[in-house]
């Protein structure tokens, strides 16, 4: 049997010998359905038709993995390096040598943790791979099409897997929704990974926070002030979100507070 990947999200599905009927988080309304509507497909397929991985180091010891030719919402994982351990941030779709290679060549994995359901991409293959644990909130349990008993469901608003990052939950986009920070990055200024928890604005200096991005529905200012609140005691001098270019390179942290504040104050505005 084999374990069926959207098209249109990059989430594995269990094992099965028909093709799902349908993809809840597709349907879902943060998210979209294709134009040409459900479609499928699977890892050795994906290998048949050329996809491959492509590597990117951005600071020591940091390092993005992606897909070419574009895939699904095109999202970039990243590799963690520790002296406890590797963890990869993050999942999509596809996975082939490179990536292998890539994250061998660096240690391997201790853990996988996934920001939010968009973005659990193939985690169970990954985690098989490389005997790694996944690390999941629990808020968004429901969300999991490919079962495993490698996923370890946290709850609270805080987890740390090593001495140097901490998983934090801030909900907003879903109800699980976290982000990684990494305080030994950026040469020990820290780095908060984000997926689209936090997502990078076009103008890098900003980001924003968003229940849909691809039908663009707002978050309530209660939401958006708790999120603003829940990251500002921890220090971070580059955010990365979930794509290859979405960085706020400099001062992230006070990009966040500044864009929290407009934020709130563009709900308050009467146009």
């Amino acid at each position: 049997m084999d374990s069926w990947i959207c098209v249109t999200c990059g989430v594995q599905f269990a094992a099965s010998e028909e093709v799902p009927r349908a993809c809840p988080i597709c349907e879902d309304e943060r998210q979209y359905v294709g134009y040409n509507g459900q479609q499928w497909t699977m890892l050795a397929k994906m290998h048949a038709d050329g996809f491959h991985n492509v590597v990117r180091e951005y600071e020591p010891r940091l390092t993005g993995i992606g897909t070419e030719p574009h895939f699904a919402i095109g999202q970039r994982p990243l590799l963690v390096q520790t002296d406890e351990g590797n963890i990869l941030w993050d999942c999509m779709g596809y996975f082939g040598d490179e990536a292998i290679a890539a994250i061998e060549e660096r240690g391997g994995l201790k853990a996988i943790a996934v920001s939010h359901p968009h973005l659990y991409g193939s985690m169970v293959e990954w985690a098989e791979r490389f005997d790694a644990r996944i690390y999941l909130h629990e808020a968004d349990r429901a969300w999991v099409m490919r079962p495993s008993e490698r996923i370890t469901f946290w709850s609270g608003d805080a987890l740390p897997l090593t001495s140097e990052t901490l998983l934090i939950r801030l909900g907003g986009h879903f109800p699980g929704s976290t982000v990684l920070h990494w305080r030994s990055g950026a040469g020990g200024r820290g780095c908060l990974l984000t997926g689209d928890t936090i997502s990078v604005a076009a103008d890098r200096r900003w980001v924003s926070f968003l229940y849909s991005y691809p039908n663009m529905i707002p978050l309530p200012a209660s939401t958006v002030s708790r999120i603003r609140d829940a990251i500002m005691p921890y220090d971070f001098e580059r955010l990365y979100g979930g794509w290859f270019d979405s960085i706020v390179t400099a001062d992230a942290k006070n990009a966040v507070i500044r864009s929290a504040d407009r934020y709130l104050r563009a709900l308050a505005r009467d146009l």
